[in-house]
């Protein structure tokens, strides 16, 4: 789902869409899955965070972040254990160009929010080894009346498998064969690799989109033990070289590596400027 250091420390009220609503508008629900998707018994991992770059330009906010609670999703399913979401923002920390009537009543166009259409890179060098498109992309619900059917359908594209819940997806199959990574909402008809492509770091893949269970355009990013996301289990991982705004904040700090904040705003650095002042 990133401003200037001037820029207001509050986040735009419009992206508060509702208590409880499923992914980016507000906390996740948890909801009621079904057998196929069972929560399984943890693995007891002692494996090291796999470090990745953010898969973005610009500036991003950061939701459902492990670094307030694991599961960061609030449950142990389709391997988000230590999943992220990032909102695409502008300098003033608003995730939608304007809003009207419309935000607080109804649905809005895809179209309105920062992040829908932004493009998406590959986080890692790997192989790709799953593209799922197809999955349409939702009007955005930010209104608290608007989400109220989308939660009552929500058990209904839950049955429907993993597609309709993560949407248009790319899983990349990291180096080693072991760890790989899933990127998810993503628009759909935007993807640039197939099954079998070899990707390298900061290559484009795909575009921001609104599909599957979400209800406003952002990027869903998860590291994981297996390409199939109904069987796997997540696996912790870490960020590099990027300067964050802590919520609240006006002056950004630079991480060479870690997990940013929930509510934070995260803007990557220039590659060779991991060791510059913030």
């Amino acid at each position: 789902m990133i401003r200037s250091s001037a820029a207001s420390p509050r986040v735009d009220q419009g992206t508060r869409a509702g208590p409880q609503a499923p992914h980016e508008a507000g906390r996740p629900l948890v909801p009621t899955y079904t057998a196929s998707m069972a929560e399984k018994p943890l693995r007891s991992s002692t494996a090291p965070e796999t470090l990745l770059a953010l898969p973005f330009t610009g500036r991003w906010l950061a939701r459902n972040s492990p670094a307030r609670r694991v599961p960061s999703h609030g449950v142990d399913l389709l391997g988000e254990r230590y999943a992220i979401d990032f909102i695409g923002v502008d300098d003033r920390r608003r995730t939608a160009d304007r809003r009207d009537w419309r935000t607080f009543l109804a649905t809005e166009p895809p179209e309105r929010f920062i992040a829908f259409g932004r493009s998406l890179l590959a986080p890692a060098d790997g192989v790709v080894v799953d593209v799922h498109d197809g999955e349409v992309d939702h009007e955005g619900r930010r209104s608290q009346l608007a989400l109220v059917p989308y939660v009552l359908g929500q058990a209904g594209r839950l049955r429907q498998g993993v597609g309709a819940v993560a949407g248009n997806h790319i899983v990349i199959e990291l180096p080693g064969g072991a760890t790989f990574v899933a990127l998810a909402h993503l628009r759909a008809g935007s993807m640039r690799v197939a099954v079998g492509d070899r990707v390298t770091t900061g290559q484009p893949i795909a575009e921001c989109g609104n599909s599957g269970n979400s209800t406003q355009p952002h990027v869903h990013i998860q590291v994981m033990d297996s390409r199939d996301l109904s069987v796997a289990q997540g696996l912790p991982m870490a960020f590099r070289s990027y300067r964050e705004w802590p919520r609240g904040a006006r002056e950004p700090q630079v991480r060479q590596a870690g997990i940013p904040a929930e509510e934070a705003v995260v803007e990557p650095l220039p590659v060779g400027a991991g060791d510059a002042a913030p």
